[in-house]
Parts: C-alpha cells; structure tokens; sequence
C-alpha cells in the first residue's frame, strides 16, 4: 500500500525524512512527501485524493489537523484506507483510523519502532489483548458478510468470555459467535466467507492506472463478482512495480502474487498462447497461467483470457 506524508513544520520534515530513511533501509517502500505550504488544493481536498487512491495518510502534526482534513471523507471502518498522526518531534504514532481493517494499528507499529517511537493503539481489543473479528478475517482473506457481528464478538472477547468459531466443514450443534462459510442456515453472530477467485493480470508498460481500473471493474462486474469477492491479484514478477496494477491492489487492499516465468511455464492447464507475449516476458500466456497458480490445487478457470486498454485479464476460482 502507497503512503501519503504530509508535514506543516520543518520539524515534521524531519520526521519524514527520518522516517523515509529507514524505510530504504528496511526494504520497505517509502512514503510520498507533501508539504503542506506546497499544496495547489486545499488540505481536505489533497486528503480526499489520497482516500480515493486508497493511500495510508500519514499526517505529521496535529491530531486535530488530521481529523479535520479526514472529515467529509470517513465513509465505512471496513474500506477507508489507514490514517496515522505522528507529532512533530516524532515521539509518538497514532492510529486514528482503520486501525483493523485497514492496517493502521499494525502500519503505526511498525512506523514507531522505524523512527524510535511509541505506538499509541486505543482499540479495546488490542488493549485488552483478546481475539479481535476483523483481524483474523483480515489475516484469512474472510469476506466479513455482516457487519454487526463484529461488536458482538468484540465485546464478548473483551468481557473475557469463550469466543466459538465453526468452520463450514464442521457443523456445530448450538450456536456459535462466528461461522466461516459461503452461506449456512445456522445461528450465528458473524457469518465470515472465504474470498473465492483470483484475477491474472497481464499488462503493456505505463498503461493509464484509471482506465485499467474501469476496465478491470467492468469485467468483474459481467461476472458478478466483486473485489470482496477476490482472493489475490496475479501476475508475472517483472511487473509487480506496474503502477496500473500496484493502484489497484492497493486502492482495494488486494494482496498481489507474483510468479517468475519459469514457473508460470511449468502450470498445467489449458492456456491461450501468445509468441509476443512469449518474446516479450518469456513465457506464452501470463494472466490464465498466474491466477491458475494463486488460486491453487483443484481451481477451477472462470473467465479465458480478456484483452482490452492493455490488460490481458484471466479469472479462476479457488476450491474453498
């Protein structure tokens, strides 16, 4: 996931930089620097850009700053992208939205032990260290179906109380507070549902990221399926870095697969084949050949290779 930073102080620059810094030499991707004083928009305006890329926001000042900015655009706890505060003299890190479902919990901690601070986590589950609902649907790549359920479970968590989960496979005899399953008639409080298809994607360098995007979102929905529904994005290893691909990932918080060719040669299947596409990346077909491999033993292919705004698009479905 992108990261957005923007600082209202030479000191929070310094944090940025700091911050930045560590990333490179961690391996991990850095954040964009914004100023604020450069911005040509309004700070709501800039904060709406980056909620609609699905950027983590990182703001380097003010808590109440962030909040303000973040306002018009808080939409839903289960898709809004991370928001994080850090102080100017970067002491501490704060979660302040999406700290589950989004990654912010786990994106300040990890922001605080790069630059030297501490994490300040409020969730009740976290504070009180018990199961948390969304996190494991999170961490399972679980569909959550009702929403309402996570309180419940929450709380019961929290009060100390057995918290019960049944999978399809193993039916209970009373109810329990989660069920992982695509539908099922029993009592429950949260119903969560395996993600069921992956995506292959093949792709012309630089291709526009928004056209890719609608044309993506347009086959998927001739297929009635949508990005709840998808398990992973897959592709071949030369093309992880493709913006097209990374904002989309990253703007529906997808987990993205690669291969390397050799090993997209060894899938068996029944695959399109194409001599350019061998000469270009080496091997003959990339999207069936990839979302073959991420959706795993005994998938099924849903949608043959599609080929439109410079996207070759192959969808199948895991056994689940």
């Amino acid at each position: 996931m992108k990261k957005a930073a923007i600082c209202f102080t030479s000191y929070g620059k310094e944090v940025i930089n700091k911050l930045n810094k560590a990333c490179m030499e961690h391996g991990i991707r850095p954040a964009e620097e914004y100023i604020s004083a450069g911005l040509d928009i309004p700070l709501s305006d800039w904060s709406r850009e980056m909620f609609e890329k699905g950027h983590a926001l990182i703001f380097v000042g003010a808590a109440g700053i962030a909040v303000r900015a973040i306002a018009g655009c808080v939409k839903d706890k289960l898709t809004d992208p991370p928001v994080i505060v850090i102080d100017d003299m970067g002491r501490y890190v704060i979660p302040l939205l999406s700290g589950h479902a989004g990654g912010a919990n786990k994106l300040a901690v990890t922001i605080a032990e790069l630059i030297g601070a501490e994490a300040v986590i409020t969730t009740s589950t976290d504070v009180h260290g018990v199961f948390s609902t969304d996190v494991f649907a999170k961490e399972n790549h679980l569909n959550i179906r009702n929403r309402n359920g996570i309180g419940k479970v929450s709380a019961k968590a929290i009060e100390g109380k057995p918290v019960t989960i049944s999978i399809k496979d193993y039916p209970p005899k009373e109810p329990v507070d989660v069920i992982v399953a695509d539908e099922t008639d029993l009592e429950y409080s949260l119903l969560l549902s395996p993600r069921k298809y992956t995506i292959g994607i093949g792709t012309r360098r630089d291709i526009d990221p928004a056209k890719a995007e609608g044309y993506i979102l347009g086959i998927l929905g001739d297929n009635n399926i949508v990005t709840d529904d998808i398990y992973a994005v897959c592709t071949i290893d030369i093309k992880q870095d493709e913006p097209a691909i990374r904002d989309f990932c990253d703007k529906y918080r997808l987990p993205l697969i690669t291969f390397e060719a050799s090993v997209l040669k060894r899938a068996e299947g029944d695959f399109a084949s194409s001599d350019f596409v061998r000469q270009t990346v080496g091997v003959d077909n990339v999207c069936e050949r990839a979302a073959m491999l991420g959706a795993g033993p005994g998938s099924r292919k849903v949608l043959p290779k599609q080929a439109g705004e410079g996207i070759a698009l192959a969808i199948y479905e895991r056994m689940v």
